[in-house]
Formats: C-alpha cells, structure tokens, sequence
C-alpha cells in the first residue's frame, strides 16, 4: 500500500474527506519524523512503538571488486509491533 492507497482507504475507513485524510496521514509523519529527530520513543498502544537507534560503523566488501570498505555508523528507525497487533496478524 502506497501512500495515496492509504488516505483512500483512512477516508472510506473513517468517513473524512480525503482532503482532511491526507492532512491527517501528513501530520502524523511531521509529528513521528520531528519526534524521532529529537530522539524521542513513539508508542501507540496496541500497535507498536517507533524508536531511533544507531547503527555502528563497520567494515564491509564492496561485491564487485571484493575490496574492504568503511561503512559510516548512521541513526535508523526501529519498529516494534504492539501485541494486539502480532496477534491480529498471524
């Protein structure tokens, strides 16, 4: 599901206009990046929590060549589904 797909389908879901759904679906990734930015934790109950942790530097290959490179430590984005979430999935 792409993005569009997922404002048609909070819209049909929700009965707000797509308009208002869109709003909504970017205010929510403002919100979550911002908060993350600052190194902040997002839980949403039943669903999963968002969380930024950083990656080590490390030594890794480059496939073509077979030569030894440096790759850089970064920060990335952890998910982790809530309960009711996993069990709705499986």
């Amino acid at each position: 599901m792409n993005k569009a797909e997922m404002i048609d389908a909070i819209a049909a879901e929700s009965g707000l206009s797509k308009a208002d759904a869109k709003r909504a679906v970017d205010s929510f990734v403002n919100v979550t990046t911002k908060a993350l930015k600052k190194g902040d934790r997002i839980a949403l109950v039943g669903f999963g929590s968002f969380s930024k942790a950083t990656r080590a530097a490390r030594k890794g290959r480059n496939p073509k060549t077979g030569a030894e490179i440096k790759i850089a430590k970064k920060n990335v984005v952890k998910f982790k589904a809530g309960a009711e979430l996993a069990e709705k999935i499986n």
